[in-house]
C-alpha cells in the first residue's frame, strides 16, 4: 500500500472486555449508549460492517458490508489514552501505570513546588470543571497551580491563562515530566489552562500533553527509520513524546481534524497519517453527554464519504479506538475498559469479518506490513485478509 489512513475515534468503545469489573466497569459499552440518542445517525460506518462486529447487537448489520470488520481486545493493563495508543502501535504494557486514588505524595510535590516556586491547591482525583469551579478563586488570589489527577495515570495542572502566562504553565508541565519518572512516571501530564472569572471559568483549547516516552520503538520509529512519512493529526505528537513522526499538526476540534485528515488526503506521500479525534472523549464520554457523543459520530460519518472520494487505488483507512468512555455509565466519569472497533475501508479492501482479536497491537503488524517496513510486535498482521 502507499498510504494508510489511521483514524483513533478517541475513546469510541464497543462493550465491555472480560476483565472489566476488574476495573471499575460493569456493564459498559459506548456504542450502545450512543445508539440511544436521536442523534445518531452513522449510515456510512453500518454500511462498512460497524454493526456486523461482534458482541454489537444495537445496529443493522447489511447483507454485504463494504469494507472489512472486526474488534479489538486490549492486552495492555489500563484504560487510557496513552496506554491504548502505544498498544495500537504496536507496545503490550503488561504493568499499569501509576495512579493516585488519594492524590499525590508529598516526595512527588515538594520538587515540583522548589523548581516552579509556586504553591499547589486541590490535589485530589477530581473533574476538571470541578477542579476549576472549586478551587478557580484561590488560584486567582495567590497564583497557586490547581493540581488534580483522575482514574488515568495523569498530573494535570490547572491555571489561569492571565494568571499563569501559557510558557510558564507549559514550563512547569516540563519541569513536572521531568520529575515524573520511575515509580512516579505518570502517562501523562497535562496542561489545562482555563479563563473567565468567578463562577464563569471555562477551560480553553491551549491543552498540552506531556507524556512518558514509549519504552521500546513504536511501528512510528519503524515507519520514520524506514525512509516513509509518518505523519501526526493532533494528540499524537503528544502521546507519543514527539518520536518517529515526519511531520504533525494539532487540532482545535474534531472538525478541524477531519479537515486536516482530508488536506493530508490530497497531498501525494507514502506512509502513514496517523489522526486522533479527542472531542469524542473529553468533550462527551468524561461529560457524560449521550447526545453530545452521538451527534460527533454522525458528524465524522457524514464527512467520512467525501474522504473515501480522495483515496486511491493503493490507499486505505483504518478506524479504530484507544479505550471507552461510556457516556451512560455513570458510576464514575472515567474511561471505561472495552473492547475497540475496527473498519477498514478502501478500492483494495474485501469485506471481512476481521472477528475478534487479542490485541490493539495487530493494527501495527498489519500497518507495518502493508507497508513492507520491518517491525516486531506482538501483534498479528491480518493484512493478508483483508486485500
Amino acid at each position: 500500500m502507499k498510504r494508510i489512513f489511521l483514524i483513533v475515534l478517541d475513546s469510541f468503545g464497543v462493550g465491555a472486555l472480560p476483565d472489566s469489573e476488574a476495573f471499575g466497569d460493569v456493564g459498559v459499552n459506548t456504542l450502545a449508549a450512543c445508539a440511544t440518542s436521536s442523534q445518531l445517525q452513522i449510515p456510512t460506518m453500518i454500511a462498512a460492517g460497524l454493526g456486523l462486529i461482534d458482541g454489537v447487537s444495537c445496529l443493522p448489520k447489511p447483507a454485504a458490508p463494504t469494507g472489512a470488520y472486526g474488534r479489538l481486545a486490549e492486552a495492555s493493563m489500563g484504560k487510557d489514552t496513552t496506554i491504548g495508543h502505544w498498544e495500537i502501535a504496536g507496545i503490550v504494557s503488561p504493568k499499569p501505570m501509576p495512579t493516585y486514588p488519594n492524590g499525590f505524595p508529598e516526595e512527588a510535590l515538594a520538587p515540583f513546588r522548589a523548581a516552579t516556586g509556586r504553591g499547589i491547591l486541590c490535589n485530589q482525583p477530581i473533574s476538571g470543571t470541578k477542579a476549576i469551579e472549586l478551587y478557580g478563586d484561590e488560584h486567582v488570589r495567590t497564583g497557586d497551580l490547581i493540581v488534580y489527577t483522575s482514574a488515568d495515570s495523569v498530573f494535570q495542572i490547572a491555571a489561569h491563562e492571565e494568571v499563569v502566562p501559557l510558557e510558564e504553565l507549559y514550563r512547569d508541565c516540563r519541569i513536572a515530566r521531568q520529575q515524573l519518572q520511575g515509580k512516579h512516571g505518570v502517562g501523562r501530564v497535562i496542561a489545562r489552562p482555563f479563563v473567565g472569572t468567578s463562577g464563569n471559568y471555562r477551560r480553553t483549547s491551549n491543552r498540552h500533553d506531556f507524556s512518558l516516552e514509549p519504552p521500546s520503538e513504536t511501528m512510528l520509529d519503524a515507519i520514520q527509520k524506514a525512509g516513509l512519512a509518518s505523519i501526526a493529526v493532533g494528540k499524537i505528537f503528544d502521546i507519543f513524546a514527539g518520536r518517529g513522526m515526519t511531520e504533525h499538526v494539532y487540532n482545535a476540534s474534531n472538525a478541524d481534524g477531519l479537515d486536516h485528515a482530508m488536506d493530508y488526503a490530497k497531498e501525494d506521500f507514502h506512509g502513514l497519517c496517523f489522526v486522533n479525534l479527542v472531542d469524542f472523549d473529553m468533550l462527551y464520554g468524561h461529560r457524560r453527554d449521550i447526545d453530545g457523543y452521538a451527534r460527533a459520530l454522525t458528524e465524522f460519518d457524514r464527512w467520512l464519504p467525501s474522504f473515501l472520494e480522495q483515496l486511491g487505488d493503493e490507499d486505505l483507512v483504518m478506524i479504530t479506538a484507544d479505550h471507552g468512555c461510556d457516556p451512560a455509565y455513570l458510576a464514575t466519569t472515567d474511561h471505561t475498559r472495552e473492547y475497540v472497533p475496527l473498519l477498514v475501508l478502501g478500492k483494495a479492501v474485501k469485506p471481512v469479518n476481521l472477528g475478534t482479536r487479542k490485541t490493539f497491537a495487530d493494527i501495527a503488524a498489519t500497518v507495518t506490513a502493508l507497508l513492507g517496513v520491518p517491525y516486531e510486535t506482538p501483534g498479528i498482521s491480518f493484512a493478508s485478509e483483508i486485500l
